[in-house]
């Protein structure tokens, strides 16, 4: 994510495992294209995979092991490029699954990027600012082999953000002998990073919303929309959206939630968040649940937390008309067929939130030029990508008969696929 920078709901339903729910996605959009069997192995297998033990001297004096990992899912499109998530759930079937769902997320929207992610196993609430700083520099050396601005390219996911970027940067550039700021993306402005980066996920979340409302016959002004999460993509989200006049009426961290039906300062729950370490205890509504919030009378939904959180146990009481997949896999397989049939519009992780990935392709292409760009245009190039995505998406959907993820799979699939068949199998 490319993704979410803040603290995320902690665990997955029991049995939920993403890299099963994406290799049944993968195989139901395969069904409707034509692929040798070998190529369709190829694609879905991807590439390397590296798993990492490393010490680290923690603050106390002892050292303590952590495990990390760095997948390259696809590079038939270009260099691979993915996040880097701090989180205790990080294993390597995981980050498979996160992978290459990048490698989709980034055809779907159509940039020059195969998929990669990345983690290490941790919990960064447990951690003082120098033991993730140590971490982050000892995972940077760890698998500076396997990353590089032509190669692959991490930047911020669950629990990491600019100041994690920042050490990568550096810590790469100092063995390299000299600065790298392409290595990553999702840096600080001052130091090569992005206008518009902090919020981009969440900015190519509302644009896809925005669409979806239309294709529904939804005004904003008249809808309500629950956030499940309140980290960098849930606070933008709900921010975006109430800027914007939309009636935001709860929202959520690890903790629990706040739900009002008529509606949510963001503001004043994000400064409760910052001085209370939680929103759960803001005084503006009635406390909730992050299973209540998901069943919410609302008509859009965005989890904006991780995955697994709409399962086949509570899709039947889904209440909201639309879906936006702010977090990567929040929706288990068989509960889309379930959604589906109640008439939910659910708008994919690969498409909803892959604000993140487009604006990271802006910033290493700022950092390539050496010349960078003002936020109007960068939010303005994201919203041309990000609509005509959905659109190209809808159109597929339509002419196949299928659901939005099906139909971005196709168009996503059948990018690499193309890639694929025309750089050939080596030797």
């Amino acid at each position: 994510m490319d993704q979410d920078s803040g603290f995320a709901i902690s665990c997955q339903p029991e049995g939920f495992k993403l890299l099963d729910v994406a290799y049944m996605q993968y195989h139901k959009a395969v069904s409707h294209l034509d692929l040798d069997p070998g190529l369709a192995d190829v694609l879905w297998r991807g590439g390397r995979s590296l798993s990492v033990d490393f010490p680290v001297r923690m603050d106390d004096g002892t050292v303590r092991v952590f495990s990390g990992y760095r997948v390259q899912h696809s590079t038939h499109r270009g260099p691979a490029k993915g996040g880097i998530r701090f989180h205790p759930s990080v294993d390597l079937d995981e980050v498979k699954a996160l992978a290459a769902l990048m490698t989709w997320k980034c055809a779907v929207v159509d940039i020059p990027f195969g998929g990669a992610k990345g983690g290490v196993q941790c919990d960064p609430r447990e951690l003082s600012l120098g033991e993730l700083e140590r971490i982050t520099r000892r995972f940077t050396w760890e698998i500076t082999p396997f990353i590089g601005p032509d190669s692959d390219i991490p930047a911020p996911d669950i629990n990491t953000n600019a100041q994690t970027m920042s050490w990568i940067m550096d810590t790469y550039s100092i063995l390299a002998g000299y600065t790298v700021l392409g290595v990553v993306t999702g840096k600080p402005v001052g130091v090569g990073g992005s206008l518009g980066r902090e919020a981009a996920t969440a900015q190519g979340a509302v644009y896809a919303l925005r669409e979806a409302a239309i294709a529904r016959g939804l005004d904003l002004e008249q809808v309500s929309v629950a956030v499940q999460g309140f980290g960098n993509v849930g606070y933008h989200t709900a921010r975006i959206l109430s800027e914007m006049g939309v009636k935001v009426v709860a929202v959520s961290d690890v903790d629990g939630g706040i739900y009002s039906e008529a509606g949510l300062d963001i503001p004043a729950a994000r400064t409760h968040l910052t001085e209370h370490g939680t929103v759960s205890t803001a005084p503006q509504g009635d406390t909730v649940t992050n299973a209540e919030l998901l069943e919410l009378p609302v008509d859009i939904l965005v989890p904006a937390a991780i995955e697994g959180q709409i399962t086949l146990e509570n899709a039947d009481r889904i209440k909201a008309r639309i879906i936006v997949e702010g977090a990567n896999g929040p929706t288990s397989f068989d509960a889309d067929a379930i959604l589906a049939d109640q008439g939910v519009l659910v708008v994919p992780d690969i498409l909803a939130n892959a604000g993140g990935v487009t604006v990271s392709y802006f910033e290493w292409v700022q950092n390539t030029q050496k010349l960078f760009w003002n936020e109007e245009d960068i939010n303005a190039r994201l919203d041309q990508i990000i609509t005509q995505a959905f659109h190209a998406v809808a159109a597929i959907a339509q002419d196949h008969k299928v659901d939005l993820r099906t139909a971005a799979y196709i168009l996503a699939v059948e990018r690499v696929a193309q890639a694929a068949v025309s750089r050939g199998v080596f030797p």
